[in-house]
């Protein structure tokens, strides 16, 4: 049964409203809100009713205190009857304001809307039927009817029912009770076609009228409730997305062709080393702040124009500070339906890190081949000339077995500090610091470099004293500093060269200089000798990426020291650098 009436009520729905193609929860939020509108509309109704009707009242009363002559043609009967039936009427009107006030007004608003009309239409019936009458009060009627259409214009079903309830009982209750119009009229017909014509179509105009108004006020309705929907879906997208936007690890953006940044969010402000991203869209010129290389605006667009998207291109650019990150971009182009381009959409992110460790890997290897080389080398030497000897049985005196010993046993101590460097990724060197006196370090490099320095026919003269207070350091690290320094010296210089190496305190460090007289350098050089796989256009016979100077420069920084170089052509080269004394705990 249930069934069947749910059917009917929506076969019921869809002849009224046509076919509805949002959901019943918001047909329900609508009849909620006509409801609401109904019961709020009813209260300017009922109130303009009553004010309606008590200027009648007023009328009526003086109509019997100055006997009035405006209205000769009303019937007596009636004259005399309409005081009682207008105050019929307010009385209603008042209970109706009574019951607007109740929750059962707010639950059935309906139901009130015909109290309230058939107050104004009814009541007066009732009373002329009480007094043995019909009563056609036609302009009572069309101004009921036009005043509900005009301020309550919705549920059209309501309105024919009052219409239909008022004609229903003055054509039918009067013509069955047989019923007569008032004197001097008793004669005439209670209806005739002229006054039905009147009615009909009045009351066909103003149902007609609430039914269109009606649809239209519910076509709004469920076109903005479904606006509201979209809006909501689109809110939480947004905030979806936006909330990707503001907590993204990558930089996103959006540029334009000339670039400037249209967009960014605050990672990319943070790759950029700014606070905001205002700071980016307001700040940042792309091709001639941005980049180190200024000529990769210019491959950034020209492969976007080429390719349509960029990946993984990778550049230098400079942060607020002045300070140097690698970048790798992923974007594309965007265009309108004409194929005009409108932007550059895309993410940003930095590698520095990454770019670090794959240079502390290419650090690592070379270090390995350019530090080993030097001992390696010295060692091979000793071999090869034992081995030009022409007996089968050689004598190695124990000297020369304790200077291969220690040399291997430095180059295992050099490969584990070189591990231990990379595993930690640091671009300088993991130190191990103990008390080390320097002179011995000196020393040890000078005896395993001393078959090359030999054989470039090179005089080295060492003024370091054992009376030097001891250092904090890592002496495999040390040693590897003095040997580098020499080995420079000796690789950039034609034979013949004289090395001097000296040190003396200054305050609470040590200074050590390693002093040449040979070629020199011009100021250029000197300022990028200590960079990564800088390589001196002296170098003779060298397969060395430049490698030395670096990780002396690492090394000494490590130890909580400086170096640098002073120089100029034809006027040798002195290497110096400072290390701190040994402060034991008290």
């Amino acid at each position: 049964m249930n069934t069947v009436i749910k059917k009917v009520q929506k076969c019921w729905r869809t002849a009224i409203w046509g076919k509805i193609s949002t959901t019943d929860a918001i047909f329900g939020e609508y009849r909620a809100w006509r409801d609401r509108f109904l019961w709020q509309r009813l209260h300017l109704g009922i109130w303009i009713a009553i004010l309606c009707v008590f200027t009648f009242i007023l009328r009526d009363i003086l109509q019997q205190v100055f006997h009035l002559q405006e209205i000769p043609k009303i019937p007596h009967e009636i004259k005399n009857l309409a005081l009682t039936i207008n105050s019929c009427i307010f009385l209603c009107l008042l209970v109706c304001l009574f019951l607007h006030k109740t929750n059962i007004a707010r639950r059935y608003p309906g139901r009130l809307f015909l109290c309230l009309s058939f107050s104004v239409t009814l009541v007066e019936q009732f009373v002329a039927t009480f007094k043995g009458f019909a009563l056609p009060d036609q302009l009572a009627w069309i101004i009921a009817f036009l005043t509900q259409a005009m301020l309550i214009p919705i549920r059209w079903y309501l309105h024919l029912g009052s219409q239909l309830g008022v004609v229903l009982y003055y054509f039918v209750v009067n013509s069955v009770l047989g019923l007569k119009l008032p004197p001097p009229f008793s004669q005439e017909p209670i209806f005739g076609v002229t006054l039905i014509m009147l009615i009909f179509w009045v009351c066909f105009i103003c149902d007609l009228g609430v039914y269109l108004y009606e649809r239209l006020q519910r076509s709004e309705f469920y076109a903005r409730k479904e606006l509201e929907i979209a809006n909501e879906k689109l809110t939480v997208t947004e905030a979806k997305y936006r909330n990707i936007f503001e907590n993204a690890v990558e930089g996103i953006f959006q540029s334009t062709v000339d670039g400037r940044y249209i967009t960014a969010n605050p990672a990319l402000a943070r790759i950029y080393g700014y606070a905001y991203p205002e700071e980016v869209t307001t700040l940042i010129d792309i091709e001639h702040q941005l980049y180190v290389d200024p000529n990769r605006r210019a491959e950034f667009v020209r492969l976007i124009e080429q390719y349509g998207s960029v990946s993984e291109f990778e550049s230098q650019i400079y942060r607020r500070d002045g300070s140097i990150v690698w970048i790798s971009e992923n974007a594309y182009a965007v265009r309108n339906s004409r194929g005009q381009l409108l932007y550059y959409e895309g993410m940003i992110e930095d590698i520095t890190k990454r770019k670090q460790a794959e240079e502390a890997l290419r650090v690592f290897f070379h270090a390995v081949s350019h530090d080993l080389r030097n001992p390696v080398l010295g060692t091979l030497m000793v071999l090869r000339n034992l081995l030009s000897r022409s007996e089968d049985k050689i004598a190695v005196s124990r000297f020369i077995l304790e200077r291969m010993e220690q040399s291997s046993d430095r180059q295992l101590s050099l490969i584990n500090s070189l591990m231990e460097a990379h595993m930690s990724e640091v671009q300088g060197v993991a130190l191990q610091l103990q008390p080390v006196e320097l002179l011995k370090v000196v020393e040890a490099a000078i005896a395993d470099l001393k078959p090359m320095l030999t054989e470039n026919q090179a005089l080295l003269i060492n003024h370091v004293t054992a009376d030097l207070p001891i250092i904090n350091a890592d002496p495999t690290q040390l040693w590897r500093v003095f040997s580098n320094l020499i080995v420079n010296a000796v690789k950039h210089n034609p034979p013949g060269l004289t090395i001097t190496i000296n040190a003396s305190i200054h305050n609470d460090k040590i200074c050590c200089s390693v002093v040449d007289n040979g070629v020199g350098m011009s100021q250029k050089q000197s300022d990028r000798l200590f960079d990564l796989y800088f390589r001196g256009t002296s170098a003779r016979n060298s397969i060395s990426l430049g490698l030395g100077l670096y990780l002396c420069k690492q090394i000494i920084t490590a130890h909580g020291g400086e170096i640098g170089v002073k120089s100029a052509i034809n006027a040798g080269a002195t290497f110096w650098f400072t290390l701190p004394i040994f402060k034991a705990n008290k």
